[in-house]
């Protein structure tokens, strides 16, 4: 592909030259770590649960195989059919959502999956990609219509998500979309103080969860009290961070993965710190640092406000679902079930960050005569406001 010339006016030849490549192929520098991770932290996992060896690894491969082609054929879409998509997606995962609270699979007290053929399918890991683009559009669409009550919709889409990631309970989901919303009205134009109130009203969420979720104060006072309660699966995550030292183990020489019940899913980042070492575990962070910076900084010279909105959501739920993986590993932050994206064992995982990164390609590429613009001049308009 980088043979392709400035003249080869091919539709291939213009997606290539026009998406912003070190995204991608960052993208897809995290689903080969995804590949090596998995075969060296799942087999541990399936001997121990009684299933095949290789299952894990089978199941996985499909799953990245598929995020790698959705990356790539969502990157291809045009900003109109990406609204569409979130349009459509959202509709049916919302509904999706709320089927789970009918006829979803219960695992440790929370209904968040429905069961499919080949795998638990989790509807708001894709409303999640869905929310933060349709929402850009609704905050956008009230500039070209003073009577479209865009921020009215917009903030009923979100407190009905937010009562059905409430009675799930998935707090983490609904922390991740909160803030998202939060980043977008910010970008939007929200004033400071309204922005202090946003933040001050999640801390005030957090604190309530605190109370009303026993798993959500199970999980803050052992990470206050680490004298208190089961700590086994973080110790044994740091003790596998110590074991690899600056360098690690080598490939396939981690034997505390062994003994690490989700070394395949939450807790795949300690495989890494054992077999391959600190310097490698940086090098993670440097990929997901580079998506996340490189498609900020794109988004200083863009001049549509659906397309800063939009992604600006999108990739702030992806770098903080990182994070938040990373963090809590590495006991920086009360353990939360959240994968690390491309990494971590997950087919809705893995699928939905793929739209979710095929989204900002697709948005932030260069598309001439492009009609999703609702107005130009945006970032300007933005420096102006903030400067009042």
């Amino acid at each position: 592909m980088p043979g392709y010339s400035r003249s080869d006016d091919s539709p291939l030849g213009r997606w290539w030259r026009n998406v912003d490549r070190t995204t991608l192929i960052c993208a897809f520098i995290l689903i080969g770590f995804g590949y090596i991770l998995m075969l060296a932290a799942s087999p541990a996992v399936a001997v121990r649960i009684g299933a095949s060896r290789n299952m894990f690894i089978f199941k996985q491969v499909m799953f990245l195989t598929l995020a790698g082609i959705i990356v790539t054929a969502v990157s291809t879409l045009s900003r109109q059919a990406v609204l569409r998509l979130a349009q459509i997606g959202g509709f049916l995962m919302l509904g999706a959502t709320a089927l789970t609270l009918v006829h979803g699979i219960e695992i440790k007290g929370a209904r968040r999956w429905i069961a499919l053929p080949l795998m638990s399918l989790q509807p708001s890991e894709f409303l999640k990609p869905c929310f933060a683009v349709v929402t850009g559009w609704l905050l956008t669409q009230r500039r070209q219509s003073r009577y479209f009550p865009g921020m009215l919709v917009a903030f009923t889409l979100f407190g009905v998500i937010l009562m059905l990631l409430k009675s799930q309970p998935d707090i983490g989901m609904l922390t991740v979309i909160s803030c998202v919303f939060l980043a977008q009205l910010f970008v939007d134009g929200l004033s400071l103080i309204l922005v202090g109130l946003g933040i001050a009203t999640l801390i005030g969420g957090g604190i309530a969860a605190f109370f009303l979720f026993p798993h959500v104060r199970s999980r803050v006072e052992r990470f206050l009290h680490p004298n208190v309660g089961d700590h086994y699966q973080i110790d044994t995550a740091l003790r596998a961070f110590g074991n690899g030292g600056l360098t690690g183990r080598g490939p396939g020489e981690g034997r505390v993965k062994d003994l690490l019940p989700d070394a395949h899913a939450d807790f795949v980042f300690a495989v890494a710190g054992e077999e391959y070492g600190m310097i490698v575990c940086m090098l993670i962070i440097a990929v997901f640092g580079v998506i996340v910076v490189r498609t900020l900084l794109r988004l200083i010279r863009e001049d549509n406000p659906f397309v800063v909105i939009s992604v600006t959501g999108l990739v702030t739920g992806f770098g903080l679902q990182a994070f938040v993986n990373m963090a809590s590993t590495l006991h920086l932050i009360p353990t939360k079930g959240m994968t690390l994206p491309f990494i971590s064992y997950g087919g809705s995982s893995a699928m939905s960050i793929a739209l979710a990164i095929g989204m900002v390609l697709a948005l932030t590429r260069y598309q001439p005569g492009s009609t999703t613009h609702a107005g130009q001049g945006f970032m300007t308009s933005f420096k102006q406001r903030r400067a009042l």
